[in-house]
């Protein structure tokens, strides 16, 4: 915390008698990338388009910025339809994450993972095609 920060926090007190203080993350998807496995918490490949009947992908996302606990959703879409959220603790300012979805063949399509910080602000977008 910021000398600033704390002078704020001590006057707030002063004033209204309570405070209610929070920081915002200036969290980044260092790396993102949609993969058919992940082996020792990292991806095995990178694709952009994949067989709609393969069965289940995984989204991987390297955070980064971070200060202190906090967390970041994956929201998963095809088309315009949100399918999928998953919620995933972020734990320190450089965290590997993923989560999955299993496909059904009929699914073929465009599809996009839309990454939110713990604000539910967009950090990034990874799309992929299922074919």
């Amino acid at each position: 915390m910021t000398l600033k920060k704390l002078f704020i926090l001590i006057c707030t007190i002063a004033i209204t008698g309570s405070f209610s203080f929070s920081y915002a993350t200036d969290l980044m998807v260092a790396d993102g990338v949609i993969t058919t496995a992940i082996k020792e918490q990292m991806p095995v490949d990178s694709i952009e388009s994949y067989r709609a009947d393969f069965g289940k992908l995984f989204c991987f996302t390297r955070i980064v910025g971070a200060q202190g606990d906090t967390e970041v959703t994956h929201v998963w879409y095809y088309q315009e339809n949100e399918i999928a959220r998953v919620t995933l603790p972020v734990k320190s300012a450089d965290w590997r994450t993923y989560s999955s979805k299993r496909f059904l063949p009929q699914w073929s399509g465009n599809w996009r993972v839309v990454i939110l910080d713990g604000e539910l602000n967009e950090i990034a977008t990874i799309p992929f095609l299922l074919e």
